[in-house]
């Protein structure tokens, strides 16, 4: 009998390694709302050709991510009815997919990331170190996201989340709004350790009204409302 051939193992597609660094580097606020991102700057950056950053990019787009007009995308620049659409929808699944995970993170070892996550938001807090806090919150969301066992809610929680990644840029330099998103993790994390689903999924929501109306304020949608 001939020896059995194993598997051989695909690198991953330039244009996913592409797709992965544009969604990381929006993902940091680097792009500010209305500002130009275009293909030719992109592909120098990463030292790749145009082909996989435009690629990316569509792909961005037609999520919601970027805008398109022509070779030139950018982030968009949202309404006060865009802002109440993308937390409807986050309003709906964020709170269900946590309480879906609570009894699982009662484990202590299975909760063990997101403890360290929340560790690190505190620590960079009492720092005053907003973009380190920045990465603690990125970091909390990835360890109760791994929880969850359907990777279709996964990809929906962070698409929807991922509209809203300028928020960061935009609010967490002001301690009292990382306060009030380290109390909200606090209460996120002490349901989990507790098992209770109810209280988990509650938590969310909370932080979550919290995350909207800190967006509001300071993005200035608020004036627009009165």
């Amino acid at each position: 009998m001939p020896p059995l051939l194993n598997p051989v193992k695909r690198p991953v597609a330039l244009g996913d390694l592409v797709y992965a660094s544009l969604q990381q580097y929006l993902r940091s606020g680097a792009v500010a709302p209305g500002q130009p991102l275009q293909e030719v700057h992109v592909a120098e950056m990463l030292g790749v050709s145009r082909t996989p950053v435009r690629e990316a990019m569509m792909r961005l787009a037609s999520q919601g991510l970027l805008n398109a007009d022509g070779r030139s995308f950018s982030v968009p620049e949202l309404t006060l009815a865009d802002v109440d659409h993308i937390y409807e929808v986050r309003f709906l699944i964020e709170p269900e997919a946590l309480r879906a995970v609570a009894a699982a993170a009662a484990d202590r070892a299975v909760r063990a990331p997101i403890d360290e996550a929340l560790a690190a938001a505190v620590a960079a807090h009492k720092a005053d170190d907003a973009e380190t806090f920045r990465e603690a919150a990125a970091a909390f969301r990835v360890a109760w996201l791994a929880l969850v066992p359907n990777p279709r809610l996964v990809r929906v929680v962070e698409q929807y989340s991922d509209h809203m990644q300028h928020i960061r840029a935009m609010t967490l330099g002001d301690p009292k709004v990382r306060w009030i998103v380290l109390k909200g993790l606090k209460q996120i994390a002490m349901a989990l350790a507790k098992g209770d689903g109810d209280a988990a999924a509650a938590a969310m929501h909370e932080n979550l009204r919290q995350a909207k109306k800190a967006f509001i304020r300071a993005s200035g949608l608020d004036k627009d409302a009165a």
